[in-house]
């Protein structure tokens, strides 16, 4: 029995946790995936579900989900963790429409995939709000859905609401409108992790737990692909690392994507009469507008799971336990809770928190060197849900059929070089500027009708 994290999602697991076995030995098979999060689990289900009779392996150094898939704030969205205009800037119009409409799909695709393989993960297809809760908040959220509009977006999938029209939907403290889009679902990613697992089991995967990976292989002139262990070796045709914000923890990966810390509390169930105040109704997931990123969600049984970015970046790309808790983070997510909704009668129950993944430009990555055997996805950057059910997708058809285009390999950030990040100390003090800046740009905005300085140089330094 292991315990695991202490977030609200694995509380509400209908039976212990208990680790699958550790690989032990040497094994030969098609495809060996490296992490038993989202996307390793994604992957493998795709790639039985297109061809049963591969033999497909999965290593995870804990038990599937114990990552950031287990810990997530569960939103279930078409977000993309890169602006538009930088999409455009970098692809052209024509792939950022096309990326934007497979995204807005699989936010369907996912939910049908789930319900198929009989997974209760608490799916509810409400939308999303953003919430304007200052002058500087609603002038550059009103130009957001502008901007969308000349780009051929539909008013459907992106618009402003107005006060009265958001409340309809969910009240928070002073919020002057909100954006809206219908393309995005809360889950309980506990639940969904561990049930991919299942599925994957069922489907003929073998998934080893407590296995730690101390080195990973490509292919030479006279060797497969190959995974070294703690206690056992793995060859395959493709090895795929699916690792996310643990990937520096990886000999030789230290730069490839920077962990960065994202924290949440979960309230105790709420009262009926809260939420006929309140609203979210339709279970719509909740932010605002500020910079320093903050998300929500109504949860099954009525509590409020609330997270946001603040924990700082750690020297070297360093991934420690300890890090997941960080009292002052804690303690800002409840008093901004508080200020959301005033009426908030409750305790906070659960506190936790876990890395994830940015690459250097912030654009999500799917990989597969054909010479090497060498396979990646990830760098989500907090919107990995539905991206790494994407990227999955995109993986399995490029290991299936190489020569064949499809809708998922032909996404703009598919088969792109990676950045590496800059050598320390100059990664940890830019990372670390840019959170600083945010939060004080939130700070300069509080007071102010447009943004000001702090938020034109912070796009600077983002768009770097």
């Amino acid at each position: 029995m292991l315990n695991p994290p202490a977030s609200l999602w694995w509380s509400t697991l209908s039976e212990p946790v208990t680790p699958r076995v550790a690989l032990r030995a040497h094994l030969d098979v098609d495809v060996a995936i490296i992490g038993g999060g989202f996307t390793g689990l994604w992957t493998a289900r795709e790639l039985l579900r297109r061809d049963p009779s591969l033999q497909v392996a999965i290593l995870e150094q804990s038990v599937c989900g114990f990552g950031a898939s287990g810990r997530n704030g569960g939103w279930a969205s078409a977000l993309f963790p890169v602006g538009d205009q930088a999409v455009i800037d970098r692809f052209g119009v024509s792939a950022w429409m096309s990326q934007r409409r497979l995204l807005e799909d699989s936010v369907v695709a996912f939910g049908a995939a789930i319900a198929d393989d009989g997974i209760d993960a608490h799916f509810q297809k409400g939308g999303t709000l953003s919430f304007a809760r200052s002058e500087a908040q609603r002038h550059r959220l009103k130009q957001f859905v502008e901007q969308s509009v000349q780009r051929g977006v539909p008013l459907e999938d992106f618009r402003w609401l107005s006060k009265a029209e958001a409340n309809e939907h969910g009240v928070v403290s002073d919020a002057l409108g909100a954006t809206y889009s219908p393309h995005c679902a809360r889950i309980n990613p506990a639940r969904l992790v561990r049930g991919l697992a299942d599925t994957c089991a069922l489907l003929g995967a073998r998934i080893f737990e407590q296995t730690k990976v101390t080195r990973v292989r490509g292919a030479t002139a006279t060797r497969r692909a190959q995974v070294l262990t703690t206690e056992g070796t793995m060859t395959a045709d493709f090895v795929v690392q699916a690792t996310e914000g643990f990937t520096p923890t990886l000999p030789g990966k230290r730069r490839s994507v920077a962990p960065l810390y994202s924290l949440m509390i979960a309230t105790e169930p709420l009262s009926s009469s809260f939420w006929d105040e309140v609203g979210f109704r339709g279970y719509e997931t909740f932010s605002d507008g500020r910079h320093l990123i903050i998300y929500g969600q109504r949860t099954n049984d009525d509590r409020i799971a609330f997270g946001g970015r603040g924990a700082p970046y750690h020297f070297g790309s360093t991934v420690e336990e300890r890090f997941d808790n960080n009292l002052r983070v804690f303690s800002l997510l409840e008093k901004t809770l508080r200020e959301l909704f005033p009426s908030l009668p409750a305790s906070v129950t659960h506190a936790w928190g876990g890395p994830l993944a940015m690459p250097r430009n912030q654009f999500p990555f799917v990989s597969v060197n054909f010479e090497s055997g060498l396979a990646s996805a990830g760098g989500y950057t907090g919107d990995g849900v539905v991206l790494s059910y994407v990227a999955a997708n995109a993986l399995a058809d490029l290991l299936s059929h190489p020569e064949k285009d499809t809708d998922f390999t032909t996404l703009p950030f598919v088969q792109q070089p990676i950045r590496p990040w800059e050598f320390e100390p100059f990664r940890w003090l830019g990372i670390n500027s840019v959170t600083a800046l945010a939060a004080r740009a939130d700070r300069d905005e509080a007071r102010s009708v447009k943004p000001g300085q702090s938020a034109r140089a912070l796009g600077r330094w983002i768009l770097k």
